[in-house]
């Protein structure tokens, strides 16, 4: 008994120190990108969309996310930088996903698709891209609010913020952890 309980000990140290160097990381800490990428453009994305301001909103927010991640200078130009970034917004949908016992909607899915290219300007090659990179939410909503996607877009401030944050995290992140 006296032999046992020192084996568990060692062969527990030793499981932790072998899964010390097992090669694993935070996620957002890493980058895929060539090491001169240190300019980035980020131009006003293109909003194909009747939801006024959503491109400014969307782009200040992935800006600011390139600019959280400290390795990069952000600028609005689209010459003059090692990488650009362009996108489009080309949906805003807002769907019923849920109902009241008298069939009135309550429960909401508001999906915002976006196009978007990473380009690498030094090389003049694409490095990430995604044609139609959606990001998906599910609001609790008052039948009256909901009339359309843009009347609910322009009356709700906090859901759009929502949106383009969430929006620009999973867009930054997706270009500079390579997935």
């Amino acid at each position: 008994m006296r032999i046992v309980k020192p084996l568990w000990t060692l062969a527990l140290i030793l499981a932790l120190l072998a899964h010390g160097g097992c090669g694993y990381s935070l996620a957002g800490r890493g980058s895929f990108l060539p090491p001169y990428i240190k300019r980035i453009g980020v131009p006003i994305f293109t909003n194909q969309t009747p939801v006024f301001d959503l491109d400014r909103q969307v782009t200040e927010r992935v800006r600011g996310e390139f600019i959280g991640r400290g390795k990069y200078t952000i600028t609005t130009d689209a010459t003059g930088v090692d990488a650009l970034l362009t996108g489009v917004i080309t949906s805003v949908t807002l769907t019923p996903v849920a109902f009241n016992t008298s069939q009135q909607a309550t429960r909401y899915a508001l999906t915002m698709t976006v196009s978007a290219e990473f380009k690498d300007m030094r090389a003049n090659k694409v490095l990430w891209t995604n044609p139609s990179m959606q990001y998906r939410e599910e609001f609790t909503l008052d039948p009256q609010t909901a009339a359309d996607t843009t009347t609910f877009l322009a009356q709700d401030a906090n859901a759009r913020e929502r949106m383009a944050n969430e929006l620009a995290r999973a867009l930054v992140s997706a270009i500079l952890e390579a997935f």
